[in-house]
């Protein structure tokens, strides 16, 4: 395709958004005329996929992230995480909740209607699930808005503040997470214009990819970085938390489809699919560029390819799981390498993973969503359909900036409250001795 038409497909993409928001609201008008009836077997699949969600941040990331990181640091990263599921789990349960999927005020967030869970009890909501109790929705959705401030750890590691950590994550969950998932999935402007992110792409992937950059560029550099050895300190570890996570994304992704059904399954396969090319893609283009594989580089393409298809895998059949898996893997590797040119210290590489994949896979939505796979979605531009890509750009565009903008401020109240990072000698220590007082390994 020449240029000039590639442009013009984009421009009418664009300008397609408005007149498919007319007609964008088949997925809530199907819910609302679902029958309310709570089906044991919906049910029991997505409280199985909230524990499937919990073990991907524990004790899944935090091994992941555990095994990367130098051994005077791994008890410090693994706290982190747990800190973060319980703080974010109660604030979510206390008024979280309610802001992100309570009922709309003027598409920016939602009311204090549900503050404390008044409301949210054992019958089925008609948007959030038909055939499951309400509290069942929101335990599934604290599970995701626990993991995403979690994520950006992997950016700042080795050498933040606990109390910091504590403290944005706390804020961020709330002045950032909060209204991306009320404007994407709680009836906000996003949904309204039939934004579709069906597991967390831009609401967690982007958001957090975003917030790491931000958290690298803002805290500096490690000491030593470029100089000292910091290669991770056990690779087992790292490899333990990548089943853990691939495990838990069946529910991740799966669940997200809030019934044992045949979009579940989709989702479930897409997630494989994806992952599994992501794993051999970003270890051929290691291989091509190092000259030998390794299994770190395997462990990051499953998890690339993980994030990249979750806000595609609900819309998508297999063999565009696939390829997205292929272009998660190279291009995601080809972002690590670029990292050192552009001189941030993103610790664990959660910019080039979760932000670019999440970019990816929320443009790759746009594409090959297909409602062949899900009816309650929409058909994406391969199917005849160039506004839902368009849209898909515009949420892209709206998760970064916001995120960007977010993240910059809250990390300026928390410096000036407690500061951001340890000082230089308690970062050559260790954070589990400075900041706990405990060592991982006699």
């Amino acid at each position: 395709m020449k240029a000039s038409a590639q442009w013009k497909t984009f421009i009418v993409g664009l300008a397609g958004a408005l007149a498919l928001a007319v007609g964008s609201g088949a997925e809530q008008a199907w819910a609302e005329n679902a029958p309310l009836k709570v089906d044991s077997g919906d049910t029991a699949w997505v409280l199985v996929s909230s524990a499937f969600v919990l073990a991907m941040l524990m004790p899944g990331l935090a091994l992941f992230y555990g095994g990367l990181v130098r051994t005077k640091n791994v008890l410090g990263t693994i706290m982190q995480s747990i800190m973060i599921l319980g703080v974010v789990s109660l604030l979510w349960i206390v008024f979280g909740y309610s802001l992100a999927f309570g009922p709309d005020k003027g598409g920016i967030i939602g009311g204090l209607d549900w503050i404390g869970l008044s409301g949210v009890g054992s019958q089925p909501h008609p948007v959030y699930g038909p055939t499951i109790p309400h509290q069942a929705f929101m335990l599934f959705q604290l599970m995701f808005a626990a993991i995403a401030p979690a994520l950006i750890t992997g950016a700042f590691a080795e050498r933040k503040r606990f109390t910091s950590v504590v403290l944005f994550a706390a804020m961020w969950s709330i002045l950032v997470y909060v209204p991306l998932a009320h404007w994407i999935w709680g009836g906000g402007w996003l949904a309204q214009m039939g934004a579709l992110d069906f597991a967390g792409g831009a609401v967690i992937h982007i958001s957090s990819g975003t917030a790491a950059l931000v958290c690298a560029i803002v805290l500096g550099q490690r000491r030593g970085y470029g100089t000292d050895y910091m290669a991770p300190h056990n690779l087992p570890m790292t490899l333990l938390g990548t089943g853990f996570l691939w495990f838990g994304w069946f529910g991740f992704n799966g669940g997200s489809a809030l019934g044992a059904n045949g979009v579940a399954v989709s989702a479930v396969i897409a997630t494989h699919a994806a992952a599994c090319m992501g794993a051999l893609s970003w270890c051929g283009a290691e291989w091509v560029h190092r000259g030998k594989p390794t299994v770190l580089g395997v462990a990051s393409g499953a998890v690339a390819g993980l994030a990249t298809v979750t806000p595609a895998a609900g819309y998508i059949s297999a063999l565009p799981a696939i390829l997205i898996g292929l272009v998660a893997g190279m291009s995601c590797y080809a972002a690590i390498v670029w990292k050192g040119r552009f001189g941030y210290d993103d610790s664990l590489d959660v910019v080039g993973i979760h932000g670019v994949g999440g970019v990816i896979g929320v443009l790759a939505t746009g594409l090959f969503a297909s409602k062949v796979v899900n009816p309650g979605g929409a058909d994406g531009l391969v199917f005849g359909n160039p506004g839902l890509f368009g849209i898909q750009f515009l949420v892209v565009v709206v998760t970064t900036v916001f995120t960007l903008a977010g993240t910059f401020a809250i990390l300026k109240i928390v410096d000036a409250m407690t500061g951001l990072r340890v000082s230089p000698e308690e970062e050559a220590t260790g954070l589990d001795l400075s900041q706990h007082n405990e060592r991982a390994y006699s």
